[in-house]
């Protein structure tokens, strides 16, 4: 039995024929020897998957019809959000964008902090990791992969929903400073299971306690993801996970009342 395989197209569902992008192609006829009549299942990226039956083959061209389309509900309320100042080695935060998007996730964006090892992210490759992933999951659902922002720009942008940053610094990090900065507070006991949920990660050197404070400023929420120490990719993952479970669980609880 061939392997059942999703393929991403952002253009599936607006008409009732249509043609794999070129990568897409190229993997379906090249790799998965998908042939002219057989079905093959897509997805938007915007939560709907799809039935079709190919109609053409070529050298880099999949062409297709629509037979069925299903709206995917997303497993969780509200929105997961991250913002990550990213690794010196890409390929940790590739990982990360990877594992994240597999196990849920809403959008991503990558922070520049005063401590950050790495000023220049590409989008648009995280993007293709995210792509992916999300197939390899089988969800319907693209995460949003933001450019590399600023974390003053993004900690005084409005957002509606919980809003929390993770840091590792104490009161006496930051003379003279009347803010509380306990990370006594556990994520997963946090969350809400509705509305939006932000979580911010800092670089490997941490935040800065002009960055922690802005943020608490602004009505962010320090917390803590645990007892250990964490690499930033890991504690990233982890602040994904806690969202997802949290919010997973609490949805399921109400639908079973």
């Amino acid at each position: 039995m061939k392997e059942t395989h999703l393929y991403y197209d952002p253009q599936a569902g607006t008409a009732p024929l249509g043609q794999l992008p070129t990568d897409e192609a190229r993997h379906a006829v090249s790799v998965m020897r998908t042939r002219e009549g057989e079905a093959i299942r897509l997805t938007d990226g915007r939560g709907h998957l799809f039935t079709a039956t190919v109609t053409a083959t070529g050298r880099g061209t999949c062409a297709y019809q629509l037979e069925e389309s299903e709206a995917v509900a997303p497993t969780w309320q509200g929105g997961i959000h991250l913002a990550v100042a990213p690794t010196k080695n890409m390929d940790r935060i590739e990982w990360l964008t990877e594992k994240a998007s597999e196990i849920g996730l809403d959008s991503l964006t990558p922070i520049r902090c005063h401590n950050s090892e790495r000023t220049v992210v590409k989008a648009e490759r995280l993007e293709r990791v995210a792509v992916s992933a999300m197939k390899q999951s089988h969800k319907a659902r693209l995460p949003r992969i933001d450019a590399l922002t600023p974390v003053a720009d993004l900690i005084r942008s409005p957002f509606e929903g919980q809003k929390f940053i993770a840091h590792c610094l104490t009161p006496a990090d930051v003379a003279g400073d009347t803010l509380q900065l306990t990370t006594a507070n556990f994520l997963g006991d946090l969350i809400r299971p509705e509305g939006d949920c932000l979580v911010l990660i800092g670089p490997e050197g941490d935040f800065t306690p002009a960055e922690v404070s802005l943020a608490l400023e602004n009505g962010f929420t320090p917390v803590s993801l645990g007892e250990s120490r964490l690499r930033t990719e890991t504690a990233a993952l982890v602040a994904v996970h806690l969202m997802y479970l949290a919010k997973r669980r609490r949805t399921e609880a109400r639908a079973q009342a």
